[in-house]
């Protein structure tokens, strides 16, 4: 195994871990700390190429590349699907079962988004399809927001799954200004750092409206 693992490996693993323990933290209702936990995968998953370019990795194996992958399928894919289950379970038993379609839809179109960037990845610049931390973040500040439904919550990760797996083409999000305000807004997210206005939390919101604006201006480009 030595042979194959590298530094951002472990930090991959440690996207893995974060997103494995929110799942464990929505089966026990605990749902603050289980999104704030697929947030510390999206940083997690965020930094792990720039580990690998920074420390030169020769990944001749394409170890890394699946071991993100496997990773993100858990984080992104499994752990909101099982957010969404559980809070349902716990909050609005009557739509259990499109809830379950809703979840299986969302790990059905994570695994297919994710197979077909491995096959692809090297031969297109930017992303084909929705990727797939943008699921877990959407989730995730909605609920943080204090204005969670999950009725709007399930129609909107049906449209994200969709995007997940269409032919369009994401264009990696550049815009420093934004992603400096989004970067402050997520440690005040995971700080629960109360900057509230009427009982909504305003960065929460802010990280929200930016994921949901992504999303939609490439899907209609």
């Amino acid at each position: 195994m030595k042979d194959f693992v590298a530094l951002s490996d472990l930090v991959s693993l440690m996207n893995m871990s974060s997103g494995f323990i929110s799942i464990l933290m929505s089966i026990n209702h605990n749902f603050s700390l289980a999104a704030v936990l697929m947030i510390f995968s999206l940083i997690f998953d965020s930094i792990d190429g720039w580990v690998a370019r920074k420390r030169n990795r020769n990944d001749k194996y394409g170890f890394g590349k699946n071991i993100d992958s496997l990773s993100d399928i858990i984080s992104f894919g499994a752990a909101p699907a099982i957010f969404l289950y559980t809070y349902t379970t716990a909050n609005n038993s009557g739509i259990t079962l499109v809830t379950s379609i809703v979840s299986l839809f969302i790990v059905i179109c994570g695994v297919l988004r994710l197979t077909r960037y491995n096959v692809i990845s090297d031969k297109v610049d930017g992303f084909i399809g929705f990727p797939i931390p943008g699921i877990a973040i959407i989730i995730s500040s909605f609920y943080l927001s204090g204005l969670f439904n999950i009725y709007f919550a399930l129609i909107i990760a049906v449209v994200v799954s969709i995007a997940m797996i269409c032919d369009k083409s994401y264009k990696k999000f550049n815009n420093r200004y934004l992603l400096a305000l989004n970067g402050i807004c997520l440690a005040l997210m995971i700080f629960q750092i109360p900057l509230n206005l009427y009982n909504v939390n305003i960065p929460s919101v802010i990280v929200f409206l930016t994921s949901i604006g992504y999303l939609l201006i490439n899907l209609v480009d």
